[in-house]
């Protein structure tokens, strides 16, 4: 296997690949030493299980910043607040902070640990080939020009990805006039580690600022400035430093990282050629604001390493591979449209949108009940596969709540929630095959038949029961004996009620047969 770009997505799918005992060699066209600044810092919960499966989430945990409140002002009135639910002691924490690079020092440690991941820095893709046998990428080194096959390829190089270009895809979106100021300083601040979002306030009218902490006393603040504006003219002018002080006053700071950025909404076209893939911001790009960018990313990574391991070890099925196209399309599409939305509200460009902005921050000072229309983001959560060919249907989905940051019910399709189990969690048993939950003595009976038959091709089943009024029952709004099928990356592939004929069918249609 052969992975182009190793950042946090590319280390992460080769790391999965490893779990299955799949090799890759991943290509990276930087030396390690040019990886600097914060980059992406917001990991949502969900995200953080699959870096638990690749064993770097109780690091980040460790060492980021735990929050589970974002408020929001305007001017100088705080309008919105927002509490994450709470989670017990044994569950990973709703958002963690921690730099991008960071993690993808983490990830670094444990690919260089792994044997069967070969991450070659400063090797840098130039063309690519594929034909049925499988996929030769061209290479540039310091020591000249080679070629690395594989049995498929993955594109996670990024926003101006050469995979993405070599395969012909369109990147078809648009990109924001208005620019934004992202500073990581050092400081000892009075803020709680909350997310705080400012629209129009005094120090930068018109516009917005993000302040959010990160370990070792580093705090992001994210300014929205005018299309001209100019770094290094704000440097030398001491303009930076002005707006650093309107929000630390006098605490001594240190700055440690500053860029400047345009915001883009784009997705690729296609996403698979012949044994190619594209992933990560090589597949799309959103807006930060709710934290929907890395986070798709790595769920695309562990969406695909499952399948194209599953196909290498000949347990899966022929259309098992088309599947990732039609689930991680549908998931960037929603968080484009997601993260378009704020964006639309955080800097509108046109008129309309622009009142819009206006009337509903001013009806909001003495309206509460149009405080709900203020988008400062809607913050990262899985999607849902209940259209997918891998998923098994369970009655009538008309219903189905769709909206961005409601709670999903547990059907078919959607994240199994998590739970206690054996003195662990269950999403801790996810991850390496096909698990069956058991409610009740006769649907265990039925899941270990269902395992043999389907384990004898060499795929691994694991069979857990509980009781129904158990608490992952309860979680999965269990009514009666009944067996729910649950596929590596941990959504719910069928949950079918004794008696269960079709139990063997469905864990076969979640592994692309027919």
């Amino acid at each position: 296997m052969v992975i182009a770009g190793g950042g946090p997505v590319g280390m992460t799918t080769a790391l999965l690949l490893a779990r299955h005992g799949v090799p890759s060699v991943v290509l990276e066209a930087e030396p390690l030493a040019t990886r600097v600044g914060s980059k992406a810092i917001c990991f949502q919960r969900d995200v953080l299980d699959v870096l638990d499966r690749v064993g770097v989430a109780q690091q980040a945990v460790a060492e980021g910043v735990t929050w589970r409140t974002g408020r929001t002002f305007y001017r100088d009135l705080e309008l919105k607040v927002v509490e994450l639910p709470s989670t017990g002691p044994e569950a990973l924490p709703p958002f963690v902070n921690l730099s991008q690079s960071a993690l993808e020092g983490y990830l670094m440690d444990r690919v260089d640990a792994e044997p069967l991941v070969d991450l070659r820095m400063g090797c840098r893709l130039v063309g690519l080939s594929s034909d049925d046998g499988g996929v030769a990428a061209t290479v540039h080194t310091d020591e000249g020009s080679a070629q690395v096959e594989g049995a498929w390829l993955v594109g996670a190089d990024g926003a101006r990805s050469t995979v993405r270009q070599a395969i012909g895809a369109s990147f078809e979106g648009e990109t924001w006039d208005d620019q934004f100021l992202i500073a990581d300083i050092e400081a000892d601040l009075p803020f709680p580690a909350e997310r705080r979002f400012h629209f129009d306030p005094e120090w930068n009218p018109g516009r917005q600022v993000l302040v959010h902490q990160q370990p070792r006393s580093i705090w992001r603040i994210d300014w929205q400035v005018p299309a001209d504006f100019s770094l290094e003219e704000a440097r030398s002018s001491g303009e930076l430093d002005r707006r650093i002080r309107q929000i630390v006053g006098n605490a001594p700071y240190r700055i440690d990282w500053v860029s400047v950025y345009r915001f883009h909404q784009r997705i690729a076209d296609p996403w698979r050629r012949d044994r190619v893939f594209l992933a990560g911001d090589a597949a799309h790009l959103m807006s930060p604001f709710g934290a929907r960018g890395l986070n798709s990313g790595i769920q695309d990574a562990e969406n695909l390493a499952w399948k194209l391991a599953f196909v290498e070890r000949g347990w899966a099925g022929p259309d098992l591979l088309d599947s990732y196209a039609a689930e991680r399309i549908p998931a960037a599409r929603e968080n484009l449209r997601v993260t378009g939305d704020t964006m639309r509200f955080i800097a509108p460009r046109a008129e309309e949108e622009r009142r819009h902005r206006v009337d509903t921050l001013d009806r909001a000072v003495d309206d509460p009940s149009a405080r709900a229309s203020i988008d400062s983001g809607v913050l990262a959560e899985p999607f849902w596969y209940v259209d997918s060919p891998l998923t098994t249907p369970a009655g009538d989905l008309g219903g189905f709540p769709v909206d961005a940051g409601v709670p999903r019910p547990p059907v078919p399709g959607v994240l199994c929630p998590d739970g206690p189990v054996g003195g662990g969690r269950l999403r801790e048993r996810f991850g390496d095959g096909i698990v069956l939950l058991a409610f009740g003595e006769d649907a265990e009976a039925v899941a270990a038949r269902c395992g043999a038959e389907v384990g004898a091709t060499g795929v691994g089943v694991t069979t857990l029961r509980f009781e129904p009024r158990s608490t992952v029952g309860r979680a999965l709004e269990v009514v009666g004996d009944c067996v729910v099928v649950i596929r590596p990356d941990g959504h719910i592939a069928a949950r079918l009620l004794l008696p269960c004929m079709g139990l063997v069918d469905a864990v076969r249609r979640c592994l692309g047969h027919p």
